[in-house]
């Protein structure tokens, strides 16, 4: 009765804000082991929990030496921790900010300077980029493009040649000539433009890639797995049109296809209510047309 009491006389005391704080510390816990979960840091932990066993066993039996080496060790504990998870501390603030609840919020606000010159630009740059992928698609030339959506990738730009030019297809053809000097590296498209080419992608970390997807589409869904871009790719041995988003591979577009998606995409979320819906209406008058040729 007494252990009973004891324990009754503390749940009393426990107030909304504690069940609040030991959820939210529930929840971060969570959160970092399904972080690290099948991750090598996984393997780092395990030989911080053996550290820690070792400390604990050293101050035991009063190994002096050892235990006070540990302890300092432990006492730096969270920088260290920081310099040793940085890659997954980094995946994970990387996916922080680009939560799509956000995302909805940072486009409602930007709504204002998204002008009808911007979206010309940027349906033009989709055009040109369908229309130079069906080309690549029947001449089998590989092309990598990325399209640049909230986050910014001047740091990847720096990697290549820095352009600012108007697309075209064109000039998308001279770059990815297999001949030219820029055609093995991914050009980036910002606000309608061809912004760099020639730049250098980070590989995806994903195991279960299919292997027989090459550099190009490994390269394709690294970046779309570190930022929100979409990512035009044209097989150099198929000749197969695919978009990475989110380290998901999307394959076998059409022309027409990809122009929708890519519109989707990268233009329908900066477009007024009226605007869309004027736009879904063309889209049930096309296909209405082309119900009736087909009937006839």
């Amino acid at each position: 009765m007494e252990i009973f009491n004891s324990i009754w006389s503390i749940i009393k005391t426990i107030q909304i804000r504690d069940i609040v704080d030991i959820l939210a510390i529930a929840l971060v816990i969570f959160g970092l082991f399904k972080l690290i979960r099948e991750t090598r840091a996984v393997q780092l932990l395990k030989g911080i929990l053996v550290l820690f066993i070792i400390y604990a066993v050293s101050s035991l039996w009063g190994l002096t030496m050892l235990s006070s080496l540990l302890r300092t060790f432990f006492e730096a504990s969270v920088i260290i921790i920081v310099i040793i998870f940085q890659p997954e501390l980094r995946k994970a603030l990387e996916q922080m900010g680009r939560n799509n609840t956000y995302s909805k919020y940072i486009k409602l606000l930007s709504k204002h300077r998204k002008s009808d010159e911007w979206k010309k630009a940027v349906r033009k740059s989709i055009v040109d980029a369908a229309d130079t992928s069906l080309l690549f698609s029947r001449s089998k030339t590989g092309a990598l493009l990325v399209f640049e959506r909230e986050t910014m990738l001047s740091d990847i730009a720096a990697t290549g040649t820095v352009l600012d030019a108007e697309t075209s297809v064109a000039l998308f053809g001279n770059i990815f000539f297999n001949k030219a000097p820029l055609h093995d590296g991914a050009s980036i498209i910002r606000d309608g433009k061809l912004f760099a080419a020639g730049c250098i992608l980070p590989l995806t970390d994903n195991k279960s890639v299919d292997i027989n997807l090459g550099t190009r589409h490994r390269a394709a869904l690294g970046i779309s797995e570190q930022s929100d871009a979409v990512v035009l790719v044209v097989s150099e041995e198929t000749g197969i049109i695919s978009l990475a988003i989110n380290g998901v591979l999307l394959r076998d577009f059409t022309r027409e296809a990809l122009i929708d998606k890519l519109e989707e995409l990268l233009i329908e979320d900066y477009s007024d209510e009226d605007e869309k819906k004027s736009s879904r209406k063309n889209d049930d008058k096309k296909a209405s047309k082309e119900k009736g040729r087909s009937s006839n």
